[in-house]
């Protein structure tokens, strides 16, 4: 990475308990989501109702599909593993950020939500993508675990314009990375159509996936510049240095 009815009685007893400030960085156990990902392979025990295939569709040689290369499958597990590994330091950077930024700008308390609620749903999405594909995570897990959380904690405490500044800088970095992902993906695409090979759906979701969760952290970038970033005291430098870090830890995360 976008509920049952209750009783009456259960909603006036919700509705008169006051709601935590901080209640959406609770994690998803207390809030369970119900989101499903529908599989592209049909039920077994599904009844056909498809017409038979007409002499002419019988006679077309359909195309050939080709399993993906050594050099494929790698960047896929690579490109997988480091966007666990971003969407993880994304989602600590909010977590961190929220509590002391909503004491001093309460009326943050809706964008931070948001951002968060949004970092969280691609962190889930890429978590089970690994675990679909046996794709081990990233050895540094406790590494950016701590560096995001400082980050986030850190910056919040400059300053609202700081904490802004992280989230363009981080931003910028990710939606230009998962920009790279698509265009390799897509010219393998295009490279299948011209061979006549047959695109897998597999790789057609994955680019939509990867477009939708790049537009998203792009969305949350132009909040962040909106929430006056480039006011941030040291602004050149301090998004020099955030730019710098995320690269480096793109660059680990897809080997190690």
């Amino acid at each position: 990475m976008n509920p049952l009815p209750l009783s009456r009685i259960r909603c006036r007893n919700t509705l008169s308990r006051a709601k935590p400030l901080f209640d959406f960085l609770v994690p998803a156990l207390v809030h369970p989501t119900t989101r499903r990902y529908v599989s592209t392979t049909s039920s077994p025990s599904a009844t056909s109702t498809e017409a038979p295939p007409s002499p002419s569709q019988e006679d077309s040689s359909p195309k050939r599909r080709r399993p993906l290369s050594k050099e494929q499958r790698d960047f896929l597990d690579s490109a997988l593993r480091v966007n666990q590994a971003g969407e993880l330091a994304a989602t600590l950077i909010y977590t961190a950020q929220t509590p002391p930024l909503l004491r001093t700008h309460p009326h943050l308390r809706s964008l931070m939500q948001h951002m968060h609620s949004q970092e969280a749903t691609h962190f889930t999405l890429f978590s089970r993508l690994l675990s679909h594909h046996r794709i081990r995570p990233t050895a540094l897990y406790p590494v950016w675990t701590v560096a995001a959380s400082v980050l986030g904690w850190g910056t919040a405490m400059l300053g609202r314009e700081a904490a802004m500044a992280c989230t363009e800088a981080v931003e910028t970095e990710i939606g230009g990375h998962y920009n790279g992902q698509v265009r390799v993906l897509v010219k393998w695409m295009r490279e299948m159509e011209e061979r006549g090979e047959e695109v897998g759906e597999e790789v057609r979701e994955l680019v939509g996936v990867l477009k939708k969760v790049r537009d998203e952290e792009l969305e949350h970038l132009d909040h962040a510049v909106g929430e006056d970033a480039r006011e941030a005291k040291g602004w050149p430098v301090l998004n020099a240095v955030i730019r710098g870090g995320c690269r480096g830890a793109i660059w680990v995360s897809e080997r190690v």
